[in-house]
């Protein structure tokens, strides 16, 4: 009876070891201090994040570069677009202008999406705008969320027939190009458990899907690994299960919650695929101000190839 006792304990205890090599018990994410978040975002010009891409697009994985620019600007809430002048109306943002560039065989892919998100997430959960382009030989698509009362109004624009111009409603929830950031403004709101998403403007355009409110579970762990300055992680996945589709991103445990990674898990043609993108690079800089040649340097600091 001893050895079988000491059987079954040394079985629990080799399997508590090997959990704690992927998921680790900690402390939830904590709200950044305003202090802190001002001193980051607001003198520093923008953040530029390169990653290394690997796309799952036609069956295949393809590489290319990734490139999150988060910036602080100020909104005109009416209009929804950047306020030209200041107004005591306008809403204090955080964008994400995200791109993603990549070839598929002979031509090139290349996709933007612009997510406005309110600094004060307690009055305004929800971003108030995101735009999609995405461009490539065969032609160009356009979507746009606006964020209205009863949800989000959106127009659709496609070279596909069966896609073509379209303007229709989405219920209100948490649009899934809002994670990204909502984990730097406000980690701690991440919701787990079951809930309801808009699914991201660029999965629904690869996939041709409809853009309907979907059921989601989602969880956040801490796990082994380091960000690229060398601090802890947080996973954060979320399981799309009409989709056969699971979305995992791992950021930084403290402030400034850098995203490092991420993992896009979905069928294509067949085959259940994997996009991965990791941070290779990382400048704060007002890009906005470097547009002569002598600036192209700061792509080489960023990891990027200059004579594009």
């Amino acid at each position: 009876m001893n050895h079988f006792k000491h059987g079954v304990w040394s079985l629990l205890v080799s399997l508590i070891l090997l959990s704690a090599h992927t998921a680790l018990a900690t402390d939830p994410p904590q709200p950044p201090a305003r202090k802190q978040f001002d001193a980051y975002w607001y003198p520093n010009g923008a953040e530029l994040s390169r990653f290394k891409l690997e796309q799952a697009r036609y069956g295949e994985i393809h590489a290319g570069d990734a490139v999150m620019v988060f910036v602080t600007e100020s909104l005109n809430p009416v209009l929804q677009v950047k306020a030209d002048t200041p107004d005591v109306e306008d809403v204090p943002v955080l964008k994400l202008n995200f791109t993603r560039n990549f070839f598929t065989g002979i031509y090139p892919y290349t996709i933007m999406t612009s997510t406005f998100t309110p600094v004060d997430h307690e009055r305004h959960p929800l971003p108030f705008k995101i735009s999609f382009t995405a461009q490539e030989w065969c032609g160009h698509v356009f979507a746009q969320l606006n964020l209205r009362e009863q949800g989000y109004q959106v127009q659709s624009r496609s070279y596909f027939e069966r896609e073509s111009d379209q303007d229709f409603a989405v219920a209100r929830a948490l649009p899934e190009d809002a994670l990204w950031t909502r984990i730097r403004i406000a980690p701690q709101t991440l919701p787990t458990g079951s809930f309801q998403i808009v699914p991201g403007t660029l999965y629904t355009r690869l996939r041709h899907r409809p853009m309907t409110v979907l059921n989601v579970e989602a969880t956040l762990e801490a796990v082994r690994g380091k960000s690229l300055e060398g601090n802890p992680l947080w996973r954060y996945t979320v399981k799309f299960k009409s989709e056969q589709r699971t979305l995992t991103i791992l950021f930084e445990r403290t402030f400034p919650y850098r995203i490092q990674s991420w993992q896009d898990t979905y069928p294509s043609r067949g085959r259940l695929l994997t996009t991965k993108a990791e941070r290779t690079h990382t400048l704060m800089l007002d890009y906005w101000q470097r547009n002569q040649n002598q600036d192209r340097r700061f792509l080489r600091k960023l990891g990027l190839k200059a004579e594009r």
